[in-house]
């Protein structure tokens, strides 16, 4: 009889692994987006490739068209080569053109959507790399970096925030994946000076994505305090809620009595 201990020990340790990765975070399909940014980006080379493969169609129906005028016909081995040109077309459109994957002194070029965009992809591509946990955070940046760029949208390009999230953006995040990915696979898990490689990786991933929150939140302090200026010039124009209250209790006579008319209308009655 066949020994199946060994089978057995590798499917436990297989589920062990898997039970730790969903509790650090869990796995994730490269074709995920992180963001707005770059799942806009994807929707728009997947409608390129949509417009391809519509015109690709079209040109083979024209020359299948043109060639039965000519021929007076093209028969069954004519139709089955359409066919099998409209598949060939639709496999190549279907991965082809790719989106590509921005080089890393491109993350700090453009406008903030592009900005914005272009660092998402370029983090998607490297998330495959990542420990389940530093992988997690990466996820979390792709939502802080969309908030990011909204707010980077009101504000002047030389505005010197601008700078700021260049540098923490263009750099800062993509110089410490990059170091990482510097050190050997094997060794990425081993003690190294009081930590492991993966252990500094999270770590450091973890305090930028604070950095890009609070940039952030510093950038969106006009807009809170321009809105609470006009809740409060609203509240002052059109009453609040304590307001109208006040003016419910006072309409029950809480407020000024209205002098009592009646013994002057039933004297004005009796005859002079």
């Amino acid at each position: 009889m066949t020994d199946s201990t060994q089978q057995s020990d590798q499917i436990l340790g297989a589920a062990r692994q898997s039970l730790v990765t969903q509790q650090e975070g869990g796995t994730h399909r490269p074709g995920d987006s992180i963001g707005k940014g770059s799942a806009a980006a994807k929707r728009k080379n997947w409608m390129n490739r949509a417009k391809y493969f519509a015109g690709a169609v079209l040109t083979i129906l024209v020359t299948a068209s043109l060639a039965g005028v000519v021929l007076n016909g093209i028969g069954f081995t004519g139709v089955m080569m359409v066919a099998l040109a409209v598949m060939a077309a639709a496999f190549v459109f279907s991965n082809y053109p790719k989106v590509k994957t921005p080089k890393r002194a491109d993350l700090k070029q453009g406008n903030p959507q592009q900005m914005v965009a272009r660092t998402e992809l370029w983090l998607e591509a490297q998330r495959p790399a990542l420990p389940p946990a530093a992988a997690k955070i990466v996820d979390q940046l792709g939502v802080q970096l969309d908030a990011l760029g909204l707010q980077l949208e009101t504000i002047d390009p030389e505005h010197p925030a601008m700078n700021e999230v260049r540098e923490l953006v263009g750099e800062y995040i993509p110089e410490t994946i990059e170091n990482y990915r510097k050190i050997p696979e094997h060794l990425r898990k081993e003690d190294h000076a009081g930590g492991t490689a993966d252990d500094r990786l999270t770590t450091s991933l973890s305090k930028l994505s604070s950095e890009v929150e609070r940039v952030t939140r510093r950038l969106a302090e006009g807009a809170l305090d321009d809105l609470a200026v006009k809740s409060r010039y609203l509240d002052y124009r059109y009453g609040g809620d304590d307001l109208i209250a006040g003016l419910t209790d006072n309409s029950q006579g809480s407020g000024v009595p209205l002098p009592d008319l009646s013994a002057k209308l039933e004297a004005s009655k009796q005859p002079r």
